[in-house]
């Protein structure tokens, strides 16, 4: 009989409905495995297992009423939390205690969601790495900035997980550590006490085991009811598989994309090749230069007041931020517009892009997080992105393959991304 920790988000949701598991079981087989698996992975930057079984027996006595009732959520330590404090993975605010949720935890709290604990996120959810390892590999990086959420998902001590994504944040690490990631349609939800880097990019993700659970999390959140993924039972979905920045991608994740595709094209789904471009590759040049550009508004008071406390990356980016002119990145945020009203042509006659995730798998080491390229664009579209686990590199550390969709068809890209990740657990 597996574990109440082993268990889907669904899955527990329903145990807890039919009155088989209680809420505060479940936590406590959550903070057991934290407790058991801390020092291999190191997930969190805050725990309570106090305020969380408690949160736990309450839930369980009023009913866990709401649509996520007594599941445990890990929250991104840049996401304000009014019972825990939130850092944003900096010494800077080592004592931050926030007075109120961010948006998104207001909701989990509303629809019944019990808040586990605060997880590791890279410093700003940029580029200093905090402690938190792989758990298929202590060795090597579970990616960033999401690194936390990401590995604690994974390593089975929650089953759902909130992250943030500018670059690649969200999908990254989900590939890295073998989970489902979800980036939804830019500005799906609020970012009210969501520490800012850029406000053009920045996206509110979510992390669990499956596309279901992912779904479910994400519409709780819009309150609305999971979506029907079962749409392309009947009629498979066209895919179209394009690949920018080939060149940058090693031989592993490129043959595991092509596997990917031919099972998919097995299973009846239509595949058509879509070539990338220079113009679109460029797009990732747009992206980096708004994003140093927002941040260095973003992080003006950090750069001003704690210079020392920063480290050399984050006080050159900074500063070159600062050098772009207001109007030059409106200029830019103007051509990022054009873009994501052009490039919508894509999806005519395809109702999802597969691609990469990453370049390869996870790297060794746990000083860098791994290179956002292949991510970059979708962002910058602002397009709704699913990471599904398939496959292992060279060190047999987890691979992920990338299901895109047109803005604002988040439901159809889930349900394309179910009907993929059903495809490729019957192989």
């Amino acid at each position: 009989m597996a574990e109440a920790y082993e268990l889907s988000a669904l899955e527990a949701r329903q145990k807890i409905k039919e009155g088989t598991l209680t809420s505060e079981r479940l936590i406590q087989s959550c903070l057991e495995r934290i407790n058991r698996r801390s020092g291999e992975v190191g997930a969190w930057t805050f725990i309570d297992p106090e305020l969380a079984l408690l949160s736990a027996i309450n839930s369980d006595k009023i009913g866990n009423l709401g649509s996520l009732g007594g599941l445990p959520i890990g929250v991104k330590d840049i996401i304000d939390t009014k019972t825990m404090p939130t850092t944003y993975g900096s010494s800077i605010y080592g004592l931050n205690q926030p007075d109120k949720d961010a948006a998104c935890v207001h909701k989990v709290r509303e629809h019944g969601g019990v808040i586990l604990g605060k997880t590791v996120t890279t410093e700003f959810a940029w580029r200093n790495p905090g402690k938190t390892k792989n758990p298929h590999n202590p060795l090597h990086t579970p990616g960033g900035s999401s690194s936390g959420s990401a590995a604690g998902v994974a390593d089975f001590q929650m089953p759902l997980a909130f992250g943030t994504q500018t670059a690649g944040s969200v999908i990254r690490p989900a590939s890295y550590c073998g989970v489902v990631g979800f980036k939804p349609t830019i500005g799906t939800h609020d970012r009210s006490g969501v520490k800012e880097l850029s406000n053009y990019l920045d996206t509110v993700g979510v992390f669990a085991r499956s596309v279901a659970d992912v779904s479910f999390f994400d519409f709780a959140l819009r309150n609305e009811a999971i979506p029907d993924l079962s749409i392309f039972d009947e009629q498979p979905p066209r895919i179209g598989l394009m690949v920018p920045f080939r060149n940058d991608a090693s031989e592993v994740v490129l043959n595991n994309l092509e596997q990917v595709s031919k099972i998919a094209e097995t299973k009846g789904a239509t595949i058509t090749d879509i070539p990338s471009s220079t113009s679109f590759e460029r797009l990732a040049d747009i992206q980096t230069v708004i994003m140093l550009g927002d941040a260095g508004k973003a992080l003006e008071w950090e750069y001003e007041f704690h210079p020392e406390r920063l480290i050399q990356f984050y006080k050159d980016s900074i500063a070159t931020g600062q050098t772009i002119s207001t109007k030059g990145l409106a200029a830019m945020k103007s051509k990022a517009d054009a873009a994501r009203e052009k490039y919508m042509e894509l999806f005519e006659r395809i109702d999802i892009i597969l691609t990469l995730s990453s370049g390869d798998e996870a790297p060794k080491g746990l000083g860098f997080t791994g290179d956002p390229l292949f991510n970059r664009v979708w962002t910058l579209l602002g397009w709704p992105c699913v990471n599904i686990p398939f496959g292992k590199g060279s060190n047999e550390l987890p691979l992920g393959v990338q299901v895109i969709g047109p803005t604002e068809s988040d439901s159809k890209t889930l349900a394309a991304a179910n009907w993929l990740e059903s495809a490729l657990l019957q192989e």
